[in-house]
């Protein structure tokens, strides 16, 4: 078994959104195996259970929670929060994971998509910051790490509501990292940007265009100067960096893990 008390967040109080599949799952048992104790929630309850358990498997009973948690949801974040004060005893990292892409260019993206794409996007990671900091501020040092995209910071013609609420996720992680900062909290918050990584998303990619995942993976790994797509823990290693103590002079910065794109 990990000896999590010399984990590099052993001891920490995590939260993390989108926990029952992909970047979610991996940033939730990174978190864990390194010492933290992680409430995982998710849309999908049964999900988000399937990753708690896994880890209190390997790790031991009270290492993980699960709570189904719509991100949109001002009720649901309350009902989340309390349950880290209530389980865990309080909160000192949030992680903003959940999040989803939508199809359309300015033209056919629809106005529903357009504004389903800020609710899961922006409105999830503005009610977790602003339900969290109280609890936070009570459990210092603390990280906030809002999950951005690289399509936050670069455009593309064929996703604009994609490109518009990331980019809102990243400029509102600065706002609340300077809101911490003038009211004296030991609170970070900082923005982490990704590019093509090999999730469930890229599964539904290939499917919707009727295509190999294969040949999908080898079209995007072409776009990326390290010549290949992300793995989850690639991106997991990045947050948990963030989460942990060894980032305390780090706040209202953005990390890029894109495999050199964005210097293109």
């Amino acid at each position: 078994m990990t000896d999590r008390k010399a984990g590099r967040v052993a001891g920490k109080l995590a939260l993390v959104t989108g926990a029952a599949q992909g970047l979610g799952a991996a940033e939730a048992t990174m978190l864990a195996r390194e010492g933290a104790r992680v409430l995982c929630t998710d849309i999908n309850g049964e999900g988000a259970e399937a990753t708690a358990a896994a880890l209190n498997s390997e790790l031991g009973a009270g290492t993980a929670f699960a709570l189904k948690h719509d991100v949109t949801n001002a009720e649901d974040w309350d009902a989340a929060i309390e349950m880290a004060r209530d389980q865990m005893g309080g909160l000192s990292v949030l992680v903003n994971n959940a999040g989803i892409g939508v199809k359309g260019n300015i033209e056919t993206c629809s106005f529903e998509d357009w504004k389903l794409a800020f609710s899961v996007n922006v409105d999830s990671a503005f009610l977790g910051c602003q339900r969290a900091l109280p609890l936070m501020a009570d459990n210092q040092p603390g990280s906030i790490v809002n999950i951005s995209s690289i399509a936050g910071l670069i455009a593309s013609d064929t996703m604009p509501a994609y490109n518009a609420s990331k980019a809102a996720v990243w400029m509102l992680t600065k706002s609340v990292a300077l809101h911490a900062a003038k009211k004296g909290w030991d609170i970070r918050c900082n923005s982490v940007h990704p590019t093509f990584v090999d999730t469930p998303i890229l599964d539904g990619m290939a499917a919707n265009a009727g295509i190999d995942k294969e040949v999908v993976m080898g079209k995007l790994a072409r776009q990326v100067p390290l010549g290949r797509v992300g793995e989850p823990d690639d991106i997991a290693a990045g947050v948990l960096y963030l989460a942990s103590d060894e980032s305390r002079f780090m706040t209202a910065a953005e990390l890029k893990l894109d495999g050199g794109i964005s210097a293109m």
